[in-house]
């Protein structure tokens, strides 16, 4: 799925528009935030913030390690 943007001036910034099928894909509207990764194909937009993915990962990670502790605590 091929799309051509075009770049619009928005006040002293440029920027795009999104189609609407691109946001409702995304599952975003108005006021909400996208992040911008690159990587090394290209430029990829998400909604998830990737610091906050990695944050949740490593949490996992700890909590499987002390799963014990966490049984007892929650006794």
């Amino acid at each position: 799925m091929a799309e051509t943007l075009k770049v619009r001036k928005i006040g002293n910034s440029l920027g795009v528009i999104l189609p609407k099928q691109t946001l409702d894909a995304l599952n975003v509207g108005e006021d909400d935030e996208l992040f911008i990764i690159q990587t090394p194909d290209g430029i990829r937009l998400t909604p998830y913030d990737p610091a906050f993915a990695e944050t949740v990962e490593d949490a996992r990670a700890f909590m499987d390690s002390h799963r014990n502790a966490f049984k007892k605590l929650a006794e």
